[in-house]
C-alpha cells in the first residue's frame, strides 16, 4: 500500500474589517494556495451569499470527481488500445439541503461525450467507464453514488 499526502492553504479573503460580526458582515471569498501552482479564487455559491464569478466547493466537488474520471477513463482506453481524441464532460450534482442542518450530495451523473478512432468499438469504450469509476480516488471516497450516461462517437 502506498499513502500520498497532499497538502494546501486555504485562507478566507472576506473579512470587510468587522468580521463574522453577523451573517451579512462579511464576504465569502477565499484563496486556495498549492505551492508551485496557481492560486485559485472561491467563495460560496450565490444561493449562500458567495461570489457567482468564483468557483465554490461545490463546482470543486464535481471538477474533482469529472476530471479524476477522466484520467483513469484515459488510461483504460490507453491500455485497451482505444485511441481517444477529444473528451468532454458534462457533470450535474444533486444536493439536498436540510435548513438548519446542512446538506449533503445525494448523486452526481457524469455525461462524458467522448470521440475514438477506432469505428465498432464505441460499446467497449463505453463499457470502460464503469471500470474507471471503481478505480477513480475520488469517486470512491463518496458517500453518495456515482452514475454515467456515456456517449461515444468516432472521427
Amino acid at each position: 500500500m502506498k499513502i500520498h499526502q497532499y497538502t494546501q492553504t486555504i485562507k478566507w479573503t472576506g473579512n470587510r474589517g468587522e468580521g463574522t460580526l453577523n451573517y451579512s458582515s462579511y464576504d465569502r471569498n477565499y484563496t486556495i494556495e498549492i505551492d508551485g501552482k496557481d492560486n485559485q479564487f472561491g467563495s460560496a455559491d450565490p444561493l449562500f451569499r458567495g461570489d457567482g464569478a468564483k468557483i465554490n466547493p461545490e463546482d470543486m466537488l464535481l471538477s474533482a470527481l469529472s476530471s479524476c474520471h477522466m484520467l483513469w477513463f484515459l488510461h483504460l482506453c490507453a491500455d485497451a488500445g482505444i485511441t481517444v481524441m477529444s473528451y468532454t464532460d458534462t457533470p450535474v450534482g444533486i444536493m439536498e439541503e436540510n435548513p438548519g442542518n446542512g446538506g449533503r450530495f445525494t448523486k452526481v451523473i457524469l455525461n462524458p461525450v467522448v470521440t475514438i478512432t477506432e469505428a465498432g468499438r464505441e460499446s467497449e469504450a463505453n463499457s470502460l467507464h464503469e471500470a474507471a469509476g471503481k478505480k477513480c480516488f475520488i469517486t470512491n471516497s463518496c458517500s453518495f453514488p456515482v452514475a454515467y450516461s456515456p456517449v461515444c462517437q468516432t472521427i
